[in-house]
């Protein structure tokens, strides 16, 4: 199994449980972002270790190639020593070097190509968990309306159910309602009777002012006619001068 089928399988494994528990979908997917960042880092050391083969690869090749130019010199050196017997084993292991190195090179060729496809795959897989931990957040946001959406559905649904308290807060309007308008009219007949009170005190006022007027204007003129009258009545008893 690749690390990547392994990743897939863990991720899947961890849902699944979840799920199965019916846990708070914000802690669920927490998690589930959490264990995904946790088997990326897995993944990173298993590419990381196809990666060091790689390269011990690459240099056993390179390795098994000088040694078989170093063997290709000596047997050079011995045909100049004419030492043909000596060439010959020299060229032999020679043949040997190369051997491993043309081996070795297919494997480290095959290992640098799985490498890439590796590296590919990675950055595939950071992608998606980035992804994941974006829609993460929107997913917990939207878990968080349904679920204020949801309280506030029950709170009407109760209230609904509870006619008794709507009948309350109806009778305690209509209550409201009586208080508030016997006392506008208690307050506009007050104002109304002070008002008339006032009037007919002004009146009393003017009239009675009125009468006595009349009165003195009365008493006025009968005190003239009096002395008029007293006036004329002297001057006709007086003797006339001689």
């Amino acid at each position: 199994m690749g690390i990547f089928d392994r990743f897939k399988t863990v991720v899947s494994s961890n849902i699944n449980d979840m799920i199965s528990k019916a846990e708070n979908p914000e802690k669920m997917l927490n998690q589930l972002v959490l264990d995904m960042n946790e088997q990326m880092i897995e993944s990173k050391k298993a590419v990381a270790m196809a990666i060091a083969d790689e390269k011990k690869l690459e240099r056993e090749a390179l390795e098994n190639k000088r040694q078989a130019e170093d063997w290709e010199k000596k047997a050079m050196l011995a045909v100049r020593a004419n030492r043909d017997d000596l060439a010959k084993e020299a060229l032999v292991r020679k043949q040997e070097y190369e051997g491993y190195a043309v081996q070795l090179n297919t494997q480290w060729q095959a290992q640098k190509d799985s490498v890439e496809k590796l590296k590919v795959s990675l950055r595939e897989l950071q992608n998606k968990i980035d992804e994941a931990s974006r829609k993460k957040n929107i997913l917990i946001a939207r878990s968080k309306r349904a679920e204020a959406q949801d309280k506030i559905n029950k709170t009407m649904s109760s209230i609904s159910g509870n006619k008794s308290a709507f009948d309350t807060f109806e009778r305690m309007s209509k209550k409201v309602d009586e208080l508030e308008a016997r006392t506008e009219a208690a307050k506009e007949l007050e104002d109304a009777t002070s008002g008339a009170t006032l009037e007919r005190q002004f009146a009393q006022l003017e009239s009675s002012g009125g009468a006595g007027a009349d009165a003195m204007l009365e008493d006025l003129k009968r005190k003239m006619l009096t002395q008029d009258a007293g006036s004329t009545a002297g001057g006709s008893g007086q003797a006339p001068a001689q």
